[in-house]
Formats: structure tokens, sequence, C-alpha cells
């Protein structure tokens, strides 16, 4: 689900402990990009499965969901919705930037249009853009280094020209003891911070180290209040994972 959840991936300069500095303006464009892809391999890997759970606070009510995912790199990524009993069933398929959903209670598959990449996933502050585009950091934005510490880079992400993209800007945080991200900011064309992904607790399963807790914190005055956090419980990296689970026949037949 990272794919789906993941997917993806900001503010300014991050402060931590510990002496910040500014760097030259010249900016190791290459290193910025190669940090940006050891960031993109660790979240993916080449292959997933994963268990997670994903609270979703609002202003009025909390709810609690539980899925399995199935990811290959991120290109191909399946998820079936396990609780709660309503939502039991549902399933999601990405394959490259297409999306389908199928309903089990209406026995219907749906193909995500272009129209609805922005509204919310699942009812959480995570969107379908999100699932879709996630490795469009690499391909759609441009990396620059803006300050460094002994534990941290942080790297903003600008909008190649004609990138058909949401954001006016990324800002990630990077671990550099995992290259894993920390923190993850993402700003509107106007540059108005709009929400903020923060990647915790992070933990091994087998030989790779993954955040294990993802908290998304919309910015703006409408969604105060709201949180979405995703938990993951379990997680095998590297393995073969069924083809079976990547074509639209998928959905139907697993959801049972």
């Amino acid at each position: 689900m990272q794919y789906y959840i993941n997917r993806i991936f900001q503010i300014g300069i991050v402060f931590c402990s510990g002496l910040m500095f500014a760097l030259p303006q010249l900016v190791h464009a290459g290193e910025a990009e190669e940090v940006i892809r050891r960031v993109v391999g660790n979240l993916n890997g080449k292959t997933a499965i994963m268990e997670i759970s994903m609270v979703v606070k609002t202003k009025r009510a909390e709810r609690t969901m539980k899925m399995k995912s199935y990811s290959v790199g991120q290109e191909k990524s399946f998820i079936k919705v396990l609780y709660p009993k309503k939502d039991e069933g549902i399933t999601f398929l990405k394959v490259d930037n297409a999306m389908w959903q199928y309903v089990p209670r209406i026995e219907k598959t749906i193909k995500i249009p272009a129209s609805m990449m922005l509204q919310s996933w699942m009812g959480s502050d995570f969107t379908n853009d999100d699932l879709v585009k996630e490795s469009s950091l690499i391909e759609d934005y441009t990396a620059e280094l803006i300050a460094e510490t002994s534990d941290v880079y942080s790297v903003e992400l600008y909008p190649k020209v004609d990138a058909a993209v949401v954001w006016g800007k990324i800002v990630m945080a990077v671990s550099k003891e995992y290259y894993l991200p920390t923190t993850v900011s993402y700003f509107d064309e106007d540059g108005a911070l709009v929400r903020e992904l923060l990647y915790t607790e992070v933990k091994a399963y087998g030989e790779r180290f993954y955040p294990s807790l993802w908290i998304m914190t919309p910015k703006t005055e409408e969604k105060k209040g709201h949180e979405t956090r995703i938990s993951v419980s379990n997680a095998i990296f590297d393995e073969t994972v069924d083809e079976g689970y990547f074509s639209k026949r998928a959905l139907k037949r697993f959801s049972r």
C-alpha cells in the first residue's frame, strides 16, 4: 500500500538538534537526485507485501480500517480492505498511472478518472493522486539540496516544465542513517503549505528498515483538526509476489 498509500511524497529549512547551515546555490543537484532515488527505492523495494491499519480523524469522528497490500516496485500495486465489515472486500488496483476500484456491494469495477485524482482516498487525508503519482518524485520533479546537518538532508523538489503534477513545491527531510524521509511538506502553486506527512517509528522488516507509522496532517483552515495515521503491522520485502494480483480480473477474484 505504500503505492497507495505510499505514494507518496516538505518546509523550507528543516530544523533538527544540531547545527543547521545553508548550502551554496549551485547545490549539488546530482547529490540531491541520488538522495531522492535512494528514498524512493527504500520506500518501495523490488516487491512488498504489507498489513496495515489506517485511522482517519476528523473534527467529528474517528474510524479505523485494516488492509493488505501487494506491490511490485512503483509500477503495480493491489490493496484489499479487510475491515470494517461494511467495506470488507473493496479492492484497488494500480498499474502505472491507471487506477481501478472494485466494490463488491454493487459488484462493479470502477476506473478512477483524472477528474477524481484530487479526491480523498477512502475518506482519508491521502488522495487518489498520491497512489497513482508515487513514482513522479524522480520523473516529474527537479531536486535541490537546500540544507544539511550531520543527520538530515533537506531537499526541495520543484516541478519540471510541463510536468502534470499537483504540487507547486515539495520539501523533504531525509534521514542520513536510513535514507528514508522523516518529514514531507507539500505546497501549492502559491507557496502555501497544504499538508505535512511525518514518517516515524522506523523498524527492521527482514533486512530492510522501514517507517512503521505515517501521519498525514492537513494544514488548511477547512481541515483543521483532521489527521490520518497509517500503521504498518507487518511487511515483507523483495520476495516473489503473484502477478495475478495485477490485472482487472484480480479486483473481483481477490475481493472474496
